[in-house]
């Protein structure tokens, strides 16, 4: 008989397994190409420290043309080819250790709780799976039904600024207190998550946002499958206790939505549920902190939206243009195909930068400067494209325009102080840190 002992060490095996195959061997690669100087290994190790000089190295990469040509695969900073990738058909999502002998032992060793880059997430199912899959979250995900908690988010942001009115002339992390605390309080409502159980939730979220990223570290890797594998076991409970008694929250619809007669089974319930907590909760923070930064650094601009308000939300596309929560996103092509000109062969890695689309001075006129007026600054894609648009997009557009008007309409002098520090993730981008000044 099996002792539970023998079952521990066997999943100790398997989740250090996982680990070097997403994760290890990946960031061994990453340096060996990046000390050979190789753009896009350079970029990817660039964040991981945390550092402002990834637009750097984008402008470099593009100088390569609209596709260059890396160690790891094909890199795009073009506006026009980043949406091709996006869109076309030509490509999937997925990562190269997804197929072949690597990835018949990652899906052998791969986490069986929850986890938003796994399927059968939203993230990384393709058609005919997305297809049914998005259109019944897309039902209940409406934009009216995010409009609905626009009162409620002005109401979270006053609250939460209210208790910062103390502190007010002290040094405050902004981060804490603010940017992760708005986001992650409306996830819990719209998870249907009782009072109480809140600030379990807002550790779930905090615990499980690296998750959207790669090349983790084993012991941020093991602390992240911990937390997934507690938040896992916790919404068994919680979607059990919503088909008991449903509420008036956005899972609690999603519970009970069908489609020719058939809903989402338990696992699609809890990827759903984990990607709007992992997904949702990392690009608000990251948007509402790189927005506040942005308005602190452009006086000029900050004082063109005092004097006309309806500028806010403009802000917020503006904000996602030039410093997005994604820097990047990668897909693999299903055939020969061309991108911008280039051949591209079937199973090839290519990884779109977002951010650097964003920055194209073929879509943006001086594409480098924070202008809260930008009239096409929309156009960006810092929500992806395609059939793996942002299912989110529209709730954090809103949360932002609530969260960045609220905090300098209260504070209005707000400076920020030394030691802010970016977060040292490759995919993701935003702060760790925000430490401020809210009235100097």
């Amino acid at each position: 008989m099996t002792s539970i002992a023998d079952l521990q060490v066997a999943h100790e095996v398997r989740s250090g397994v996982h680990w070097g195959v997403a994760h290890g061997l990946p960031t061994v690669f990453l340096r060996r190409a990046a000390d050979r100087g190789d753009l896009q290994a350079r970029l990817i190790r660039v964040g991981s420290r945390g550092s402002d000089e990834v637009f750097d190295l984008v402008e470099e990469i593009r100088t390569h043309g609209p596709v260059y040509r890396s160690r790891i695969g094909f890199v795009t900073t073009s506006h026009a080819a980043v949406r091709h990738v996006l869109t076309s058909d030509d490509f999937r999502t997925g990562l190269p250790t997804s197929s072949g002998t690597l990835g018949r032992v990652a899906r052998w060793s791969a986490p069986t709780t929850l986890h938003p880059v796994e399927p059968p997430s939203l993230l990384v199912t393709e058609p005919p799976d997305h297809t049914r899959y998005r259109r019944l979250v897309t039902r209940v995900f409406t934009m009216r039904a995010v409009e609905r908690l626009r009162e409620r988010t002005e109401e979270i942001a006053a609250d939460l600024l209210d208790a910062l009115e103390p502190r007010a002339t002290g040094v405050v992390d902004l981060v804490e207190t603010y940017c992760a605390v708005l986001p992650v309080t409306v996830i819990a409502e719209i998870l249907g998550v009782p009072e109480a159980e809140r600030g379990q939730v807002l550790e779930f979220g905090s615990a499980a946002a690296p998750s959207l990223d790669l090349g983790l570290g084993f012991r941020r890797y093991r602390s992240v499958t911990r937390a997934l594998a507690q938040f896992d076991a916790w919404l068994g409970q919680h979607l059990e206790r919503l088909r008991r008694t449903p509420g008036d929250d956005l899972l609690s619809e999603l519970v009970a939505a069908r489609a020719d007669g058939k809903g989402l089974d338990e696992s699609e319930l809890k990827a759903t549920a984990g990607l709007v907590l992992a997904a949702g909760f990392e690009t608000t923070v990251n948007l509402l902190g790189n927005g506040i930064a942005l308005l602190h650094d452009h006086p000029d601009e900050r004082a063109r939206v005092v004097a006309d308000p309806s500028l806010w939300t403009n802000v917020v596309e503006e904000a996602l243009r030039l410093d997005p929560p994604v820097l990047l996103t990668g897909r693999m092509t299903v055939r020969d195909t061309e991108l911008a000109g280039e051949r591209v062969p079937a199973r090839s890695m290519v990884t779109a930068i977002l951010g650097g689309a964003n920055r194209d001075p073929e879509v943006f006129a001086d594409p480098l400067r924070f202008d809260v007026a930008r009239a096409n600054a929309r156009e960006h894609i810092s929500f992806s494209a395609g059939r793996h648009h942002c299912l989110g997009a529209q709730l954090a557009r809103m949360e932002g325009e609530v969260g960045l008007r609220a905090i300098w309409e209260r504070f209005p002098d707000l400076r920020l102080e030394p030691g802010a520090r970016r977060r040292e993730t490759r995919i993701l981008r935003g702060f760790e840190t925000l430490p401020v000044t809210l009235r100097p």
